[in-house]
């Protein structure tokens, strides 16, 4: 799976961003419960959504501000 940029969060709709942040959020809990049970196989798959989720978050914030624009 590629790891999106703050390109491709942009052009979603704001509903689409936020159902995709919860299920960033929900990955990354079963990545940390498989981390801490010992049966995480690609330690690398939480990188990837720890920094996927960052930027998701970052773009939304970026939305929520009018004076941004």
């Amino acid at each position: 799976m590629p790891v999106k940029k703050a390109k491709d969060f942009r052009g979603m709709p704001a509903k689409e961003l936020a159902a995709h942040i919860r299920s960033l959020r929900e990955e990354l809990f079963q990545l940390r419960l498989q981390h801490a049970t010992g049966q995480l196989e690609n330690n690398q798959r939480m990188r990837i959504v720890r920094k996927e989720l960052a930027c998701a978050l970052t773009v939304q914030g970026e939305g929520s501000n009018p004076e941004a624009k």
